[in-house]
């Protein structure tokens, strides 16, 4: 009986628990989906290649290249400072500056300069908020 009114948290594992719960949920739903709608899925390759040519694809691979990079380097940076959120900051302003500039069609500096604010100001916010606010640790 004490066994029943005694708990015991692995904390090497628990917090892969919800992710893993809610990507299953998200893979049975897109199964579902792809099942429902799989004809309408298999005739649709004209629409994505008129898609494809008429994509400005600088931006939309620089986009993804850049996401690439930011979620990959956040973890080593983050491993020099353990703990304190600085892989999350160190990264978040060049990306959210890079990423900025990228969609940006006048790139002047006297144009480009709320971004480069803004790409300071709001990572520091948001790392105050999670550390300080929170109390919940950043890569």
């Amino acid at each position: 009986m004490g066994d029943l009114t005694h708990v015991t948290i692995n904390f090497d594992t628990s917090h892969l628990i919800f992710p893993t719960l809610i990507g299953a949920i998200l893979g049975l739903l897109l199964l579902a989906i792809v099942i429902r709608d799989r004809r309408r899925i298999l005739a649709s390759g004209s629409y994505w290649k008129s898609i494809m040519v008429r994509s400005d694809k600088t931006r939309l691979f620089g986009a993804l290249a850049l996401t690439v990079l930011y979620f990959s380097l956040m973890e080593p940076i983050g491993n020099i400072w353990p703990n304190t959120g600085m892989g999350f900051l160190l990264t978040s302003i060049p990306f959210v500056a890079l990423a900025g500039l990228l969609f940006m069609h006048d790139r002047r500096l006297s144009k480009a300069w709320p971004l480069l604010v803004v790409a300071v100001i709001v990572p520091i916010i948001v790392w105050w908020l999670f550390t300080d606010l929170f109390f919940l640790t950043l890569p």
